[in-house]
């Protein structure tokens, strides 16, 4: 059972949070947004780190003391293994909140047409971009992704 409740805790923090420029949260959908011309100058790849809510300690915390309460019939024993499976669960469950939520994104330098220069960092979307390529960078409520100028990059590519 335990095993269970870690993977859909894992399951569920993993779904959390997202730079991903194919994900619109609810509250962005149908609102309007500012849009800018710009072009590709130079795009790296980087990792943008997990984050550490408390949530995966905690749940690792209920489950390994759960766990390790579960292990012996003597209450003593057992009121010791559920400190130390709690122990190890919230060191466990932070460890797997850390790297669950963590994402491959790119750093995406662009040139807007007024000369400007912006760095943007964004995980990995279903959009490939490369130095020079014309794209489009969409603001809602102060987060901005970048996007293919549909105009500009045939579907073929």
């Amino acid at each position: 059972m335990a095993g269970a409740l870690s993977a859909l805790a894992l399951i569920g923090l993993s779904a959390c949070s997202t730079t991903s420029p194919d994900v619109i949260k609810p509250g962005d959908a149908q609102r309007l947004s500012q849009v800018a011309d710009a072009i590709v100058i130079s795009i790296r790849p980087v990792v943008v780190e997990g984050s550490q809510s408390g949530i995966g300690g905690g749940t690792g915390a209920v489950i390994g003391g759960i766990a390790g309460a579960g292990g012996t019939s003597n209450p003593r024993g057992s009121a010791m293994a559920g400190v130390a499976g709690a122990v190890v669960g919230a060191v466990v469950g932070n460890a797997v909140e850390r790297f669950g939520t963590r994402e491959d994104a790119y750093e995406i330098i662009v040139q807007l047409t007024n000369g400007e220069r912006r760095a943007l960092v964004q995980a990995q979307g279903n959009e490939a971009f490369k130095p020079g390529d014309a794209v489009i960078l969409v603001t809602t409520g102060g987060k901005t992704r970048v996007m293919l100028n549909p105009r500009s990059n045939p579907a073929g590519r």
